[in-house]
C-alpha cells in the first residue's frame, strides 16, 4: 500500500505522514527531508536551494527519481510525503491526499517548528510557494492548484493531525484497501 500526502509548506504533511507511518507499521518517506539533507550539503537554505533549483532540473529530479523507484517498486508499503508526489506519482499509489491550511495559518506553524519570527515564516512560504508553481509548472506541466488527482483534500486549519489521520484511515477502510500487508 502507498499513501501520498502533499500539501503546502506548513499544512501538516510531514506530521500526519508520521502518524500514518507509525499506526500502519509502514516506512515513511519525506521528500522535504531530502530536498533539507541537499541544502545543508550545499552549505544553503531552503528558499536559496529552491532558488537553484529553478535554474538547475537535476535537483528536483534527483529526489523524484529517488521517489519513483520507490513508488514503483513491488510490494512496498509507505507513506510519502512531499510538495508534489501526488500529482507525480498519483497513478502508483492506493490513495493521494492533500493537505492546506490558511497561509498564516501555515506560517504560524513553521514559525514553531522552525522557532523563527511569524514574519519570517510567512516571507519564506511565500517565496518557497512562488518557486514551487514556477518550478513545477515549467519541469512538469503542473498546475498547483489543480487538484483533480487527489482522493481527499483536507483544509487542516481546525483538525489535529491524530484526527487527519484518522479522517485518512477511515476513507482507507470504506473503500476497503487493506491498511497493513506484508512486504
Amino acid at each position: 500500500m502507498i499513501i501520498i500526502i502533499s500539501g503546502p509548506p506548513g499544512s501538516g504533511k510531514s506530521s500526519v505522514a508520521k502518524i500514518l507511518s507509525t499506526t500502519l507499521s509502514v516506512e515513511y518517506i519525506s521528500a522535504g527531508m531530502l530536498f533539507r539533507k541537499i541544502a545543508e550539503e550545499r552549505g544553503v537554505s531552503l528558499v536559496e536551494l529552491n532558488k537553484m533549483a529553478e535554474k538547475d532540473f537535476e535537483i528536483d529530479k534527483a529526489i523524484d527519481m529517488e521517489l519513483l523507484s520507490l513508488v514503483s517498486g513491488n510490494n512496498k508499503n509507505l507513506v510519502i510525503e512531499s510538495h508534489i508526489a501526488g500529482w507525480l506519482f498519483h497513478n502508483f499509489s492506493d490513495l493521494t491526499v492533500y493537505l492546506t491550511a490558511p497561509l498564516i495559518t501555515r506560517a504560524r506553524r513553521v514559525a514553531s517548528r522552525d522557532k523563527i519570527p511569524e514574519s519570517e515564516a510567512l516571507d519564506q512560504i511565500i517565496k518557497r510557494e512562488e518557486s514551487h508553481k514556477d518550478r513545477f509548472f515549467r519541469y512538469y506541466g503542473i498546475d498547483l492548484s489543480d487538484l483533480t488527482v487527489f482522493d481527499l483534500v483536507i483544509n487542516t486549519e481546525n483538525i489535529s493531525p491524530n484526527s487527519i489521520a484518522d479522517i485518512i484511515l477511515d476513507y482507507l477502510r470504506g473503500k476497503q484497501i487493506r491498511l497493513t500487508h506484508s512486504s
